[in-house]
């Protein structure tokens, strides 16, 4: 060995939490989709574009909308991490998006936080399922989520987003978490839907209070606005759990919350909801 080399192992540097967070290699991925109606009442893609650690596929399917699975080839977030999509949905077309798994927010190095936009426009006569698998928050995970999603007038929507806070199953308790997650849902320009939260420190025992989560480990949050919302109430409500509850905040929008245990039942209760409301025509990546 030269003695270059041996002085290059022997020498000893010690940095702050932030210089080592600094050198630390991070995830970015952005996507950006844009649809457009094509013949015959057929979706087609107007605009892709992709890079990084964020991926859309595109499975074959038996109907005339596009599904497009998010998939995030990092395996996870954590602190330093950056992702952003972009989706415009144009008039006449139809677009779903879900993810490959449920998307995980690990360990993040302290003074770090990672981050997550998602920013959708849905024109008129158009059509979004946005429907990602569930989210699972780890012990000492930061992450700050937005969801923007812009309605026109005449635009539908179905939304659900589902939280994990640990898995019961594994005994993980979230003693230190820094999770914000804001969702903002506009039509025609004016606010429809707004909906933040922000865990911070000892998330296990902040759910446990009886006026917050009474011990829960899970939380889905869904959004319906379609002509016939108002229809849907009455089955949905009779589906649910005694931890869930659905309301009509318009004539055409229904919004419901649903806590649950675990995952699993969690799970259990969402599926169903689901298939009613996409005509059993949940993205299959729900079912593995």
């Amino acid at each position: 060995m030269n003695i270059a080399a041996e002085s290059a192992i022997n020498l000893t540097t010690t940095i702050t939490a932030q210089e080592a967070c600094a050198i630390q290699p991070r995830a970015i991925g952005t996507a950006v989709l844009s649809v457009r109606p094509g013949k015959a009442g057929q979706t087609r893609i107007g605009d892709l574009r992709q890079s990084g650690s964020l991926k859309l596929v595109f499975p074959r399917t038996f109907r005339a909308d596009i599904e497009t699975v998010l998939v995030n080839t990092a395996g996870g977030i954590t602190g330093g991490d950056y992702f952003a999509a972009d989706f415009d949905v144009q008039r006449g077309a139809t677009l779903t998006v879900t993810t490959q798994a449920a998307e995980r927010a690990y360990q993040a190095q302290p003074g770090t936080a990672g981050r997550v936009q998602t920013d959708i426009d849905v024109q008129s006569d158009a059509q979004l399922h946005w429907l990602p698998q569930e989210l699972i928050l780890f012990e000492r995970s930061a992450l700050r989520r937005r969801l923007a999603i812009n309605l026109a007038a005449e635009a539908r929507l179905l939304m659900v987003e589902p939280v994990i806070f640990g898995r019961v199953a594994m005994g993980e308790a979230l003693r230190h978490i820094n999770f914000q997650d804001r969702i903002t849902i506009t039509r025609a320009g004016k606010p429809l839907y707004i909906d933040a939260v922000h865990l911070r420190g000892d998330a296990t025992a902040h759910l446990a209070r009886n006026a917050i989560a009474n011990g829960a480990g899970a939380m889905a949050s869904l959004v319906l606005v379609r002509p016939d919302a108002a229809a849907q109430l009455a089955p949905i409500r009779a589906a649910l759990p005694d931890t869930a509850g659905a309301s009509l905040i318009a004539d055409d929008t229904l919004v419901m919350r649903q806590l649950a245990a675990d995952g699993y039942e969690l799970r259990r209760a969402l599926l169903p909801i689901l298939d009613r409301l996409t005509d059993n025509a949940l993205p299959t990546s729900w079912r593995l």
